[in-house]
């Protein structure tokens, strides 16, 4: 058996059923961040998720829980602003590059526009210096190239 239940609307979204004890709201919770993740992230959010869980299924609810189910589902911001806040603090951190990937692939997919993303990592090199801000112009290229997007902009 796996941790992970097929349906319709999460297709490998581990289920809350296997975390015994935290009842309703703990299953509501897990909901609510899968399906966050799935706005977010697509499929490949969820794929980041089932390949976590074989080998810390904990670890792998926390990340739906508690940021997607927790922080991005807040009303304050709408997801487009979260994920350049995201990109931002990723760039900035300068030792998440594998995250910068998958959060510049989220902000394409909430619809934020290739420009608005090239322009927050530059903004970077003003904050957390031209190293991060390369480092980060450099996940971008590859994103973008992944993804279609002739550089540069016009």
């Amino acid at each position: 058996m796996t941790h992970f239940e097929k349906t319709a609307a999460h297709p490998a979204v581990a289920s809350p059923a296997m975390y015994p004890g935290r009842g309703a709201q703990g299953e509501e919770r897990y909901k609510r961040g899968a399906n966050m993740l799935t706005a977010v992230d697509g499929p490949a959010g969820l794929a980041v998720v089932e390949t976590l869980a074989k080998s810390f299924p904990d670890f792998a609810r926390l990340l739906v829980e508690f940021p997607f189910g927790d922080i991005y589902s807040r009303s304050g911001l709408d997801l487009r602003a979260r994920e350049l806040a995201t990109v931002a603090a990723l760039c900035a951190m300068g030792s998440a590059l594998p995250q910068l990937r998958v959060h510049v692939h989220a902000a394409l997919h909430v619809g934020c526009t290739p420009e608005e993303v090239v322009e927050v990592v530059m903004q970077m090199a003003v904050y957390a210096g031209f190293p991060a801000a390369l480092n980060g112009l450099s996940i971008v290229r590859e994103v973008f190239t992944s993804e279609g997007i002739a550089l540069p902009l016009d």
